[in-house]
């Protein structure tokens, strides 16, 4: 089975669709670009991966051994987000809350794993740092090692070069084709079509009806 299915979904919100009918298939080890004008559904559809919303009709499956637990979501961040006063350190452990249950505190594994997924996107000199302190590039490789301790086996990503300057947008995507070498499923949100149509293995055109891929 894939190990993403969506099926005839209609998605919007407060019972307004936007996108009607959709159809897509995502197997183990894809990257799968999702395209389309601003308002045509694309973070919703991200959204409703994670659960956070429910679709309007149809159903997502997931197959492969994939549950939400395994998926680690970097959004756009708001303007607010990005002056949040914590170090580093504690932004890339707060992608473990998912697992924490009725724990107040990570355990020493977690902060070690933390560790490790800053070392993973080359930013682990940043760890004492303050999150706020730091460029927009830095910024999202911090987030992108956060997704990662929340991810097994996919990353869910949100527009995650804007904003950057082009060198630190090709430094980012480049980021993004190690892991995906590495086998972890890639699914992107972008308009940056240039350099991220190349790392597709599929994209997804969204707005109006149908958009299989």
């Amino acid at each position: 089975m894939a190990q993403i299915l969506g099926e005839n979904l209609t998605l919007g919100y407060e019972g307004k669709a936007v996108v009607r009918r959709l159809n897509f298939t995502v197997e183990a080890g894809d990257c799968l670009c999702i395209v389309g004008e601003n308002g045509s559904g694309k973070t919703t559809l991200l959204r409703t991966m994670l659960g956070l919303q429910p679709p309007l009709e149809g159903r997502i499956r997931f197959g492969d051994g994939l549950t939400r637990r395994d998926m680690g979501y970097l959004p756009q961040q708001t303007e607010g987000q990005r002056h949040f006063p914590a170090l580093v350190k504690e932004i890339v452990e707060s992608g473990f809350q998912g697992r924490c249950g009725l724990r107040p505190f990570y355990t020493r594994a977690e902060k070690a794993e933390a560790r490790r997924m800053l070392q993973k996107v080359g930013a682990a000199d940043l760890a004492g740092r303050c999150y706020r302190e730091l460029s927009g590039g830095q910024q999202q490789r911090v987030l992108l090692a956060r997704a990662l301790c929340a991810a097994r086996k996919a990353l869910l990503l949100d527009e995650p070069v804007t904003g950057l300057d082009p060198k630190a947008a090709e430094s980012l995507y480049a980021l993004i084709r190690d892991l995906h070498a590495q086998g972890i499923t890639i699914l992107m949100i972008t308009h940056d079509l240039g350099p991220a149509l190349p790392l597709a293995t599929r994209v997804l055109t969204m707005g109006g009806e149908g958009g299989a891929v």
